[in-house]
């Protein structure tokens, strides 16, 4: 009986890891308007975000999460450009209201479950989020959609984690009639400030993004051939390439 619940166990781990992205249904792409109104109004050009204002602003913020709960990309109808869009903003709303539900907090991290079991048990892990008649994740969206199914390297800059180090939110939303121009500005702005990448010629400390996710930036050649895609200083071939400290505290 025990091998029968190790087996058991083991058959749902293996489902769960090869789950199949998360599906969409029947509909149109939602406005983002009222999210680019909301980010404008609460997030700096540098990225602090307000989260008193969100919480001053909840019933409307609540009309644009349920806006997008509502209206789950349809793969067949909508543009790739459009599905990308509504992801990548989805992560932003939602990691903007769990800071927001439980405002103040001084890291995303606090909001870790007790049993916090990285990667298998942590607050990117909790099933808050409504997408059409499917609860999940932030990185159900993230890694289960978004990496999957896109393969572009720019989301990294793009998706916000509610911390220092990470990428500063974009103070509109992403839309998809200028995505690309929008991946590429976050992009060269994320790997040209100082405050989180200092790169020279021969030396680069860069992000810890860049390893946790390395395999995203090297399909098409090394880490210093992406970099030089951006970055206003050329880096030599053979630089050393080390990365910085990561801080998590809140991006307020």
């Amino acid at each position: 009986m025990k091998m029968l619940f190790i087996s058991i166990f083991f058959i749902l781990i293996n489902i769960s890891c090869n789950a199949a992205p998360i599906e969409g249904g029947i509909s149109n792409p939602p406005s983002h308007e009222i999210f680019d109104n909301l980010l404008k109004k609460h997030v700096s050009k540098d990225g602090k975000v307000n989260y008193k204002g969100f919480i001053n602003d909840m019933a409307t913020f609540e009309k644009y999460l349920t806006l997008l709960s509502d209206n789950a990309p349809d793969r067949k109808t909508w543009t790739k450009d459009q599905q990308l869009a509504y992801w990548i903003n989805a992560y932003n709303a939602f990691t903007i209201k769990i800071i927001a539900d439980n405002y103040p907090v001084e890291s995303i991290k606090d909001l870790n479950p007790t049993l916090n079991i990285p990667m298998v048990h942590t607050v990117w892990t909790k099933k808050f989020i409504r997408i059409g008649n499917e609860e999940v994740s932030l990185d159900d969206i993230e890694h289960k959609t978004i990496r999957k199914e896109f393969e572009e390297p720019r989301i990294h800059f793009a998706v916000n984690c509610a911390s220092k180090s990470c990428p500063p939110l974009l103070n509109e939303a992403f839309m998809a009639e200028k995505l690309d121009s929008q991946l590429d500005k976050v992009a060269r702005e994320f790997i040209n400030n100082t405050k989180y990448n200092k790169i020279s010629k021969d030396k680069a400390e860069v992000s810890q993004i860049f390893s946790w996710f390395k395999g995203d930036f090297t399909k098409k050649g090394t880490l210093i051939d992406y970099l030089n895609k951006y970055s206003k200083v050329k880096i030599s071939s053979n630089a050393k390439v080390s990365n910085l400290k990561y801080d998590w505290s809140l991006n307020e």
